[in-house]
C-alpha cells in the first residue's frame, strides 16, 4: 500500500452551504474548517446579520462587536484558498435570492419567526440543483434531551416543523434533527446542548458530502 498516495488522495472536495450562521451555525462552521484529510473544500456562508453583545460564542472565540458574523468565520479559515475556503455572503438567503444558492450539501440553521416557508423554499432549491439537504426541527434544551438526526419521511408528525414542512411538500430526501424541545416547552437553549447538537449536524453533513 503506498501511504503517500493514500494521504494525497483524502483532500477537502466539494461545497458545504451553511444557511445561518448564528450561535449554531458557528460552531458547525468552526468544526467544518477543522477536519483534516477531507471535507469540503468550500464552505459558503449566507447571513447578514453582525455580532452584537449577546453572541459570547463569538466573542469566545475573538471575535469583535459589529463584525459580520460570515466574516467572522472566513477569518477563522487561514488555510491557503486550494485547500479550502470560505465564502462569506453578508446576506440572509431568502426568496427574492434563490437562485444563488450553489453548493453539493445545504445546512439549514436559521431562527426566529415563522421560517417554514422560507426553509421549504431553500429545501426545493437545492434539491433542484442536486444538492442534499439537512436543517433544524427544535434546538431547546437543557442536555437531558436527546438530539435525533432521521430523513423526514420518517419523522413524526407530532414535531410541529415536521408536519409543516410536509404540508409545504417535504416529504422525503431530507434529514432533519431535532431535541424535540421548542419554544413552547419554556426551557432554555444551552451552550452545551448547542456544541452537541452542532457536532452530530457536522457528522450528518459531512455523511451527505461523502455519500453524495
Amino acid at each position: 500500500m503506498n501511504i503517500k498516495a493514500s494521504e494525497d488522495s483524502k483532500i477537502p472536495k466539494g461545497q458545504v452551504t451553511l444557511i445561518g450562521v448564528g450561535r449554531l451555525g458557528i460552531r458547525i462552521g468552526i468544526n467544518l474548517i477543522q477536519v483534516h484529510r477531507g471535507g469540503p473544500k468550500i464552505i459558503t456562508g449566507y447571513d447578514n446579520q453582525r455580532i452584537t453583545e449577546t453572541d459570547v460564542i463569538f466573542k469566545l472565540f475573538g471575535a469583535q462587536f459589529g463584525d459580520y458574523k460570515v466574516d467572522f468565520l472566513k477569518s477563522i479559515c487561514t488555510h491557503p484558498d486550494d485547500l479550502r475556503k470560505v465564502i462569506a455572503i453578508r446576506e440572509d438567503l431568502t426568496l427574492n435570492n434563490l437562485d444563488t444558492l450553489e453548493g453539493d450539501v445545504v445546512s439549514i440553521q436559521i431562527a426566529g419567526g415563522d421560517t417554514i416557508g422560507l426553509t421549504a423554499a431553500i429545501i426545493k432549491k437545492a434539491h433542484w440543483i442536486g444538492a442534499k439537504t439537512i436543517s433544524t426541527a427544535g434546538v431547546f434544551g437543557i442536555g437531558e434531551e436527546e438530539i435525533k438526526i432521521m430523513d423526514i419521511s420518517q419523522a413524526d408528525e407530532s414535531n410541529p416543523v415536521v408536519r409543516l414542512l410536509k404540508e409545504q411538500g417535504i416529504k422525503e430526501n431530507h434529514e432533519i434533527i431535532t431535541t424535540g424541545r421548542f419554544i413552547k416547552d419554556q426551557i432554555p437553549i444551552t451552550p452545551y446542548v448547542l456544541d452537541e447538537y452542532a457536532n452530530k449536524m457536522t457528522r450528518e453533513i459531512l455523511k451527505l458530502l461523502i455519500n453524495g
